[in-house]
């Protein structure tokens, strides 16, 4: 019996050892509520911003800016670009904060969604916009097509994409691969399968 008791007190001594030690990242209370009601941090599980089984090339190249946004291509069989025009999706669900055109910062036609936490995502050089401010959207609603638009630059055809939390653009996750700077890959897409 003592035996027994010994071993259950070690577990239980053991479990709130590391119940103590390990840190917890919660969300900083806003104003009104209380930590105990505070929601622990959580990056959106983005998906790539295409219709599901598209293979598209993402590039965080050297001097984008701003650094860790990647821009997304498309190539048909023969290896050529046939980007322009194909269907942009939200990543993540959430709430389109702004959809505008942009003439001081070479956007061009962008959206942006708030996901919560601090989290959004933002989409520029748009062909159009199929969403306006305030519309709530799902993962895989279409917000808009690929262009090239910008009021400062000329560009080919991509899709500007930028994963942002708590107002600094951050190294992107999408369908669980880190987009670390200055990576160039191909991935199919997951949204709306």
């Amino acid at each position: 019996m003592r035996r027994r008791f010994r071993r259950l007190l070690a577990a239980v001594s053991a479990a709130a050892a590391v119940a103590v030690a390990t840190p917890v990242a919660v969300a900083a209370p806003q104003a009104g509520t209380s930590s105990e009601t505070a929601a622990p941090l959580a990056r959106p599980g983005f998906r790539m911003p295409f219709i599901c089984g598209q293979v598209w090339r993402g590039n965080n190249w050297r001097g984008h800016s701003p650094a860790h946004s990647i821009d997304w291509n498309h190539y048909n069989a023969q290896g050529s670009p046939d980007d322009f025009g194909r269907r942009v999706l939200a990543s993540a669900g959430g709430k389109v904060v702004r959809s505008y055109y942009s003439t001081g910062d070479g956007y061009g036609h962008t959206v942006v969604i708030a996901h919560g936490d601090g989290w959004r995502t933002r989409y520029a050089h748009l062909k159009e916009r199929t969403v306006t401010r305030g519309d709530r959207v799902r993962r895989g609603r279409v917000i808009g097509r690929v262009g090239a638009s910008s009021a400062i630059h000329n560009f080919s055809p991509h899709l500007h994409y930028e994963q942002i939390h708590n107002g600094s653009v951050v190294v992107a996750v999408v369908q669980g691969v880190r987009w670390y700077d200055y990576l160039d890959r191909r991935l199919k897409s997951t949204n709306r399968c």
